[in-house]
């Protein structure tokens, strides 16, 4: 096993080696794809995406590597936390989407606007897009810009205008504003990023820019954060949604409308009242 990092914008990991589609294409290119492949895909192409995409890695994420065969690796994701692999998110990413960690600097600062253009100098040119929620160490600040370390060794910049700095206080209502930026996305299953969220990669995403490590997954998200009476939840806080017997399916925050929530496939980004299906699957609430 070892220790490497993302040097793609968004890495989508897979069940297998075997599930990406022809379709899917452009997410498995050594240089991906995402936002155009995810503006590819109708509602029918994006249910065939249901037992193939787990989760998405975002550019300088820690990884640990199990295996590699057939230009696949076998990884585990170790800053997304699930009851299936202590190490780490399990699944399957191309090979060429990884490099070696950046080397250390302080301060880890992350995106926290919809996308941010990493330059090779303040004012220079373009490098790369890269998505909200992706978390870089930084150790310069020059001319309203931070430089950030980047896998194999580099280094570049980023407008503090994007900026979060990790350890920064956040206030509850800031939860809201982070997640509001992607009203009107599509959901997207397995998403993590600004290409496309599902339910809970939208919790997941927003926790990271507060500096929060949180489980990927819904129901190991209701199982770990503190829960609350649902009667003294307040903005900012989490319902949970499950059916008798079964896990927990779907998350969302609470917010004056209702609930801020990525739907379900087929559905956008919303924030609206509890329909009566929801009300009847409610079966807690938590709090960061």
């Amino acid at each position: 096993m070892r220790l490497a990092a993302t040097k793609v914008p968004v890495s989508t990991v897979w069940t297998s080696p075997d599930a990406p589609r022809d379709i899917d294409a452009p997410a498995t290119a050594a240089q991906p794809d995402v936002a155009g492949w995810a503006k590819s895909m109708d509602t029918e192409t994006r249910l065939g995406l249901h037992g193939r995409t787990l989760t998405q890695l975002l550019f300088a994420e820690p990884v640990l590597v199990r295996s590699e065969r057939d230009g696949w690796a076998e990884i585990a994701a170790p800053w997304q936390p699930s009851s299936q692999d202590e190490l780490g998110y399990p699944g399957w990413i191309p090979s060429s989407h990884l490099g070696e960690l950046p080397q250390s600097a302080a301060d880890p600062v992350a995106i926290a606007v919809p996308s941010a253009t990493l330059l090779a100098e303040p004012g220079g040119r373009p490098v790369a897009e890269l998505s909200f929620g992706t978390v870089l160490a930084s150790d310069e600040r020059a001319d309203g810009h931070t430089r950030v370390a980047t896998p194999d060794g580099g280094s570049g910049w980023l407008q503090d205008a994007a900026l979060r700095l990790a350890s920064e206080p956040a206030a509850v209502e800031e939860r809201l504003r982070l997640g509001e930026q992607f009203l009107g996305l599509e959901y997207l299953w397995g998403g993590t990023s600004a290409y496309g969220l599902d339910c809970s990669g939208l919790i997941h995403a927003v926790a990271r820019v507060l500096g929060l490590r949180t489980p990927r997954d819904a129901h190991d998200q209701a199982d770990t954060l503190p829960n609350i009476p649902i009667d003294d939840v307040s903005p900012g806080d989490l319902y949970f949604f499950g059916r008798a017997g079964k896990p927990v399916h779907h998350v969302g925050f609470v917010s004056a409308a209702g609930m801020l929530h990525a739907s379900e496939t087929g559905k956008r980004l919303e924030n609206g009242p509890l329909t009566d299906d929801r009300r009847a699957t409610l079966v807690t609430a938590a709090r960061f």
